[in-house]
């Protein structure tokens, strides 16, 4: 593939990019997620221009606000608030069906299947998200009551997230260390972060082709506007601390196996670069954490080649195959949900905990579903088989994961599900310019809310 003249840097609209997209959340959140069904698309359509100046961009996103607010649209929110069928046509057939009609391609069967997600995700209701992350409980308050002022609208869903009292996401793991980096925009990039050309993740930019990727049409709604796939995912983390009790030898022991599930100590030093011991110091510092490729270890000796990490991003570890990494990156954005179970309990509580996994970019089927399907719930681009990924793969008790050693590698064998899907939604992501746009739609007649995409298939209506 033949990507831009070496050398250039695109100048990114940093005021119309909405700001989750380039900027990460603090270290240390607040945060909720609220969905909305469209009841009066012109009394929302008003109601959300009041809301546009509080909405976060790029460009604002380190004054000194107490909080972030970010909006995005499912393709039955973007129908209700009268885009035309042409604009409409002109999104990805993916996006268009929703991610509950995607189910085979992301492997969302059996426990994670559709049938089984909260409601009302995956149904016809969702039509508005909103994200509102905060440094502090009371910097919710605001973006809370002005998201809640809404007019024309049913809230049908609200998450609260927030980091643990541990710093870290439930299964123990410090999270978030590895994200590409975009070409133009305002960070410099940290040692070992890949950079990569915006459009792969913004509309109306190059993309590593050297050329930008068919947007939305219109441009003024396609332009510094991505997708977002968002997904609730429940972890058993009991179920997690009683397979590494019975595959361990050791407290020790534990440690290590838990690493070589993930490819990184729960302290967010990397296998490859501290194979044997945990190195605290290590992960905490990002002028090191991230900076490793795989090339000194392609048997996988240090980071199984199933590991969490080496499968979600391969780094160079494909670098003699035809898959071009860079065009398989997500930009992803996470938070923890739920009450953390106490240390030492191998039973489960009951209580709803999880992750929520948010992941941007210019396509749903190259990016997040290839993702999920090829490098997360299959072994064949490793050399794997039919293993999946051994923390978040759609393992049924028959899971597999193979840790490689001299003079004998180790099988782990009977995995099973650590994490369910408990719903999902893809959505359209607007720049500040788009969502001014839609606020100006002629107020004519929507089409109702359980009207499903023409490109649905009839069996997932």
């Amino acid at each position: 593939m033949t990507g831009p003249t070496a050398g250039t840097v695109p100048a990114l609209e940093l005021d119309d990019i909405q700001g989750t997209v380039l900027r990460r959340r603090p270290d240390d959140y607040h945060g909720v997620y609220l969905l909305y069904r469209i009841d009066d698309p012109a009394a929302t359509k008003r109601s959300l221009r009041e809301v546009l100046p509080k909405i976060t961009s790029a460009a604002d996103w380190e004054l000194p606000r107490p909080y972030t607010l970010n909006v995005a649209f499912t393709y039955r929110g973007l129908a209700r608030l009268g885009v035309p069928e042409d604009s409409l046509a002109s999104f990805s057939e993916e996006f268009r069906a929703g991610m509950a009609a995607r189910k085979e391609v992301l492997g969302d069967l059996g426990a994670n299947d559709p049938g089984n997600w909260l409601p009302p995700l995956g149904g016809a209701d969702v039509h508005i998200g909103v994200m509102i992350i905060a440094r502090a409980p009371e910097g919710l308050r605001e973006p809370v009551d002005a998201a809640g002022r809404l007019a024309g609208v049913n809230l049908v869903y609200r998450l609260d997230v927030g980091v643990p009292v541990t710093g870290r996401e439930h299964f123990g793991f410090r999270d978030g260390i590895s994200s590409p980096h975009l070409l133009g925009s305002t960070d410099a990039p940290l040692p070992g972060q890949d950079s990569v050309q915006p459009g792969e993740f913004l509309f109306g930019y190059p993309d590593e082709s050297g050329t930008p990727p068919p947007g939305p049409a219109p441009e003024v709604l396609g332009r510094n506007g991505c997708y977002l796939a968002f997904r609730q995912m429940h972890a058993d983390v009991a179920a997690f601390r009683r397979y590494l009790r019975d595959n361990a030898s050791s407290p020790e022991a534990e440690e290590l196996l838990a690493a070589k599930f993930v490819g990184r100590w729960r302290s967010g030093a990397p296998l490859a670069l501290a194979p044997d011991h945990d190195d605290p110091e290590l992960g905490a510092d990002p002028m090191r954490n991230n900076d490793f490729r795989y090339h000194e270890d392609p048997r996988g000796l240090r980071v199984p080649r199933g590991a969490h990490i080496r499968r979600a991003n391969p780094r160079d570890g494909l670098t003699d195959t035809v898959v071009a990494v860079n065009i398989h990156r997500v930009l992803r954005r996470g938070a923890a949900y739920g009450p953390p179970l106490p240390d030492g309990i191998l039973e489960d509580d009951g209580a709803e905990r999880g992750i929520i996994f948010v992941f941007l970019g210019a396509s749903l089927s190259r990016q997040f579903e290839f993702v999920q399907q090829v490098w997360l719930n299959d072994g064949d681009f490793a050399g794997l088989g039919a293993e999946r990924d051994p923390l978040i793969g759609d393992n049924d008790g028959t899971g597999v994961h193979t840790v490689p050693a001299t003079p004998v590698r180790r099988r782990l064998t009977g995995l099973p599900r650590f994490v369910t899907v408990r719903g999902g939604e893809y959505c359209f992501l607007p720049g500040l310019t788009a969502l001014k746009w839609l606020t100006t739609l002629p107020d004519t007649a929507a089409k109702p809310a359980t009207t499903p995409p023409t490109s649905m298939p009839e069996s997932d209506r």
